[in-house]
């Protein structure tokens, strides 16, 4: 299993990376479905190009432990197999990768289920800092934008 945060030229994953990973877990004969996600920076947001896009968190160590709590409840809660999440932290541009997630599970519906819950709890739970840089100035977002 994968559960990380990474800052970006440490280490390079792709979804793909991730799926084979899964793939080799001793339960892959009772399972039948893997999911997978790749966020990444889009060239546009509300008609303003962007430039790059900066991802921080203030506490490193206590983020990639909340991370790792997401993980493990929400295996829990769907009973998949396994779950894999990396998230990159630094400077970005357009198309770079920013947070990968595979889930591998029994059935689609729970893995979808998954899946998304991840996604989303990520997006809302953890403490992360996104400063976007566009045509049109800086934006800041705090932890659920």
């Amino acid at each position: 299993m994968v559960v990380k945060l990474v800052k970006k030229g440490d280490e390079i994953y792709n979804t793909g990376d991730l799926v084979q990973k899964l793939k080799k877990n001793d339960k892959i004969d009772t399972t039948g479905a893997i999911f997978t996600f790749e966020g990444f920076v889009r060239g546009f947001e509300d008609d303003s190009k962007i430039k790059d896009l900066s991802l921080s968190t203030p506490d490193i160590d206590k983020t990639q432990k909340e991370l790792e709590e997401i993980v493990n409840d929400v295996e829990t809660k769907y009973s998949v197999e396994e779950i894999s999440v990396v998230h990159y932290l630094g400077k970005f541009y357009t198309g770079d990768s920013l947070f990968l997630v595979a889930v591998l599970g029994g059935h689609r519906e729970d893995t979808l289920r998954a899946l998304q819950e991840v996604i989303e709890r990520v997006k809302f739970d953890l403490d992360f800092k996104k400063e976007e840089v566009s045509d049109s100035g800086t934006k800041v977002i705090l932890a659920g934008g």
